[in-house]
């Protein structure tokens, strides 16, 4: 059976680790990368042996890609994957799906017409960390879920990041930077939600750049960099969130905790796919660590393409899939409409809790 083929569009920082990643995998082929700077895809080309390096038209109108990778800024997701699917491409997007609710929504119709798949990171669910918390859920250890927390808590990004005037920029901040892992985790775990409310704030409307090469500048701040916001599982169970910018001094606080009517589970950094994976009994006077029943645990950035590829070979859903992000990115939306509107926000998506992956999982062709 032949590959099916990849084509990178986006050549930017964080295209590093998924063209580590993809190349590496035997089920795939990457057969091209692209960029509005040629120059820098054909750096990418070269350093990772991709036969081929081009515009993102072009990567678009070849015929031998079968998915396309889109890991362009958030602001062109959305026009990059309805491209995609025009051309009859599958398609996977980097977080967040797309800045606005009519986008995502015009990405998910546009999949349904041409009978394509959509996905969207974060993948980060399907490492070996979240996937043991899964498990430990589903196998009884903390009883019933009844409550969630989670703490996305930080100084911003001006201080290192070479270009960090996009996530102050409408459809940035911390929310959608990096709700992504925390709600997809929680969903992941728990399940959709059903409504959301919330608080937020922008603390501090300029910043200055001190990182290079910008370092002096200022950003001027559009978007909320504090908020904090109450979930509504469809399960029952309650969660807050806390994503800001805005803690120049760091926190203590953990990641994301589980509370089930049997004892409470502590879950790793989302933004990661190992451990550790931590619980404690209603029995006892402290947490253990808990051993990782599945693989996948170093930086497996592309596991969603990898899963993605797999799906379209079996006929199924991919896990990482678009109502996934799109119900993410209605909720980034919704806690924001509630703090303005000062209501609660009322989804009107759903999804379907992604499935668990097998015990032992490594970074290989899914079932």
């Amino acid at each position: 059976m032949n590959k099916l083929k990849a084509g990178i569009v986006g050549c930017g920082k964080i295209s590093g680790i998924y063209l580590q990643n993809l190349t590496a995998i035997p089920e795939l082929e990457v057969a091209a990368c692209a960029d509005l700077n040629v120059a820098r895809a054909r750096a990418s080309a070269d350093e990772y042996g991709i036969p081929k390096a081009c515009t993102p038209a072009e990567l678009l109108a070849d015929p031998a890609i079968d998915i396309v990778v889109n890991l362009t800024i958030p602001s062109a997701h959305a026009e990059v994957c309805l491209q995609a699917l025009e051309a009859g491409k599958h398609v996977y997007v980097e977080k967040p799906l797309a800045v606005t609710r009519e986008e995502g929504r015009a990405i998910l119709a546009k999949a349904a017409e041409t009978g394509r798949l959509v996905g969207s990171a974060p993948d980060t669910f399907l490492g070996g960390g979240i996937q043991t918390c899964i498990k430990l859920i589903e196998d009884g250890w903390i009883g019933v879920p009844v409550a969630a927390s989670a703490f996305m808590i930080g100084r911003g990004h001006e201080h290192w990041h070479p270009d960090p005037e996009f996530y102050y920029a409408k459809g940035g901040g911390p929310m959608f930077d990096m709700g992504p892992y925390y709600l997809t985790a929680l969903v992941a775990m728990l399940g959709p939600i059903r409504r959301v409310t919330g608080s937020a704030g922008i603390s501090y409307p300029q910043r200055t750049i001190t990182s290079q090469p910008k370092f002096g500048r200022t950003i001027q701040v559009e978007t909320p960099t504090h908020i904090a916001g109450v979930i509504d599982f469809r399960s029952g169970a309650i969660g807050t969130i806390i994503t800001s910018f805005d803690a120049f001094g760091g926190t203590e606080l953990p990641r994301i905790e589980i509370y089930g009517s049997e004892g409470t589970l502590s879950v790793p950094d989302p933004n990661t796919f190992g451990g550790p994976v931590r619980v404690r009994r209603y029995d006892a006077t402290e947490f253990s660590l808990m051993p990782l029943t599945h693989g996948s645990t170093d930086n497996c950035r592309g596991l969603g393409v990898l899963d993605m590829a797999a799906a379209i070979r079996q006929g199924r859903t991919n896990r990482a899939n678009g109502e996934l992000a799109y119900h993410v990115l209605e909720a980034m939306h919704g806690f924001h409409d509630a703090s303005t509107h000062g209501e609660h926000y009322e989804m009107h998506s759903s999804c379907e809790r992604p499935a668990p992956l097998k015990a032992g999982r490594t970074q290989s062709i899914f079932d």
